[in-house]
């Protein structure tokens, strides 16, 4: 789950980590009423969105005044917001954040996530904030420094001084730094987070340090323990068919192509999506129906692959495990004659009760394609959305 700037930055304070005085406004006058309350020569209103790259497209800007800073929020609330992150299509802005200016010196790059490879946390940092770390780390590797944190111990200080030193702080700063770094591990680790990335974190002109943007991920698996986090999720920010399918309990990512996908197991899932790409396909989404799917679960997932426009044909692959394949066909058979599915199907699958399976499929009287392997299924269904 993702939150926006103005809920990570209080998360983080609330955890010691020093942030810019700042608050949301979701109308215009009420932008004027912080910019006068907060008091600052120069205000940033920042538009929110769960989206990198605001920016460049017209969707962070400074105000010298209240009344010029309630006249950007009445221009930029309502706008679509377009990024490299959002696509063509962008995001409505809904409110926006008002934040005292500060007059820095430098800009630095900060982040704590999981490295699931080596099984720990790991904290980056770079002297090259305020740009994409992504570009940072294609062209200039050598940039990035980085801690591998032991779970059970957390940060300690000489790592923290170690990252500091690293991107040049000065002795005075390296010791804020510190402080810093560990109310940053402190937050992550009391949240469940799975990634904090403060982008910029910016030494000011007296030698502070704070995080001037900030983004928050948390671990989806783990927010049945923080039920104040759940209350932060902002449903217009998510894809509309990824909320539907949650309320089913099915993993479906929305993608830009023409195969729609239905399979069991996150790894087949991603084997399948690589495999429809080999065969000169684009598969349209992620769904892994689970192990433990059942005929109304199957109908559910169908509806929310038929909801997107830009599927062509479906491909079915199934490991009869926990999901016997029997089952799987009757939901088929099913969900085919309850939404009249109009785009060609095929289906894959093996294990427990296969040829079961094949015989309901076959003697259902419906135009459906079989496939005995994943090579030829992707083959036949990358045809058919042709």
């Amino acid at each position: 789950m993702k939150i926006h700037e103005y809920q990570a930055k209080a998360i983080l304070a609330r955890h010691g980590v020093p942030v810019p005085r700042g608050e949301v406004a979701f109308s215009a006058a009420e932008a004027g009423e912080i910019a006068r309350r907060i008091g600052s020569a120069i205000v940033v209103v920042k538009a929110q969105i769960h989206a990198g790259g605001r920016g460049k497209g017209g969707g962070v800007k400074l105000a010298k005044s209240a009344d010029a800073a309630e006249q950007i929020a009445r221009d930029m609330i309502g706008m679509t917001l377009v990024t490299h992150q959002t696509g063509p299509e962008g995001r409505v802005v809904s409110r926006v954040l008002i934040e005292e200016g500060l007059q820095m010196t430098r800009e630095l790059y900060l982040s704590l996530l999981l490295d699931r490879a080596a099984g720990k946390p790991v904290m980056m940092a770079s002297a090259a904030g305020g740009m994409d770390i992504e570009e940072v780390a294609a062209s200039t590797p050598q940039k990035i420094v980085k801690v591998y944190i032991e779970p059970g111990v957390g940060i300690v200080p000489f790592e923290a001084r170690q990252l500091g030193f690293a991107i040049g702080l000065d002795g005075p700063q390296v010791n804020k730094f510190v402080k810093l770094a560990t109310s940053l591990y402190d937050s992550f680790v009391a949240t469940d987070a799975s990634l904090i990335e403060i982008n910029p974190l910016v030494v000011t002109a007296s030698g502070d340090l704070l995080a001037l943007d900030a983004k928050m991920n948390f671990d989806d698996s783990a927010l049945y323990r923080h039920p104040d986090l759940r209350e932060l999720r902002d449903l217009g920010e998510e894809d509309p068919l990824e909320i539907e399918a949650s309320k089913f309990s099915l993993n479906y990512i929305h993608l830009d192509g023409s195969i729609g996908c239905m399979v069991n197991g996150a790894g087949l899932a991603m084997a399948t999506m690589d495999i429809i790409k080999l065969a000169g396909g684009e598969p349209a989404n992620f769904l892994d129906v689970g192990g433990g799917a059942n005929a109304e679960q199957i109908r559910n997932a169908f509806k929310i692959l038929m909801s997107d426009q830009k599927v062509k044909a479906v491909l079915i692959n199934i490991f009869g495990g926990i999901l016997r394949c029997d089952v799987l066909a009757e939901g088929v058979i099913t969900a085919v004659k309850e939404l009249g599915v109009p785009v060609p199907i095929v289906i894959r699958m093996e294990g427990t009760n296969v040829d079961e399976g094949k015989r309901l499929l076959s003697e259902s009287g419906m135009k459906l394609t079989t496939a005995d392997s994943m090579d030829e299924a992707a083959k036949k269904v990358v045809a058919l959305a042709r």
